[in-house]
């Protein structure tokens, strides 16, 4: 049984300006409702949500995980550019050739975005949010496929990615660089086990399939902190209430 990818978590020092920033450029909607973060809640076809985490540390270095934002032509793509410049994003540089043709933004508080081409054959087809895209090799690929149960459609150049079963959604990609092993990424995934599945049951699963248990000082709660082949962290919730 796979595993549910319940969230790609941020962590922010001002979650909400950070949310709104997201929810402008997806067109998603925030959820008030949740206590202890803020969360985004998708209106397309993605089946997982946003959810920005309070923490007091300021972003200080490059993340392994970005988010790269399709658009439809040269026009739209310089409008949205244009629009998350208004909400707070910046240019920033990570060593793009001034010649590429997609757009590189950090938003409110420095996350890396791309604003991706429209003649971008990989993406074709995406909604706005085109990928979760990660450094990291072919091992982690396969392991997210596995706990996901998303299947492998490209496995090649040390370059891996899947999709939602459905085929439709976000992709999620791994690629070099191998990112630097650290003890947490301002962006990780949490997880929660599928229909019927204990969480300690879960926990084992993951284990079998390469991850480990990581301690980020996260002391007593209801979440098990692990990290993938890569060493990137992630988080496996209790079941959740459907």
């Amino acid at each position: 049984m796979a595993s549910n990818l319940v969230a790609l978590c941020f962590d922010a020092n001002d979650p909400l300006v950070v949310a709104r920033f997201w929810a402008g450029a997806l067109g998603w909607e925030i959820d008030d409702s949740v206590r202890g973060f803020v969360a985004l809640v998708p209106t397309d076809h993605t089946s997982f949500q946003l959810h920005f985490l309070p923490v007091a540390e300021p972003n200080m270095t490059k993340t392994s995980i970005h988010l790269d934002l399709t658009s439809t032509s040269l026009d739209d793509q310089r409008d949205l550019v244009d629009k998350l410049l208004t909400l707070g994003g910046s240019h920033i540089d990570v060593g793009q050739d001034p010649n590429d043709a997609h757009v590189v933004l950090g938003d409110p508080e420095g996350n890396e975005l791309c604003i991706i081409e429209p003649t971008n054959k990989f993406l074709a087809g995406r909604e706005r949010l085109g990928s979760i895209t990660c450094d990291g090799t072919p091992a982690a690929g396969y392991f997210w496929s596995a706990v996901l149960g998303w299947p492998l459609f490209w496995d090649q150049d040390e370059e891996t990615a899947i999709k939602q079963p459905d085929g439709v959604g976000p992709y999620i990609t791994w690629g070099p660089p191998v990112p630097p092993k650290t003890p947490k990424n301002r962006l990780h995934l949490d997880v929660a086990p599928g229909p019927g599945v204990e969480q300690a049951a879960e926990v084992e699963r993951l284990i079998s399939l390469g991850a480990t248990r990581l301690d980020i000082g996260q002391g007593d709660v209801d979440w098990v902190v692990m990290a993938d082949p890569d060493g990137q962290a992630l988080c496996v919730l209790p079941p959740q209430q459907t």
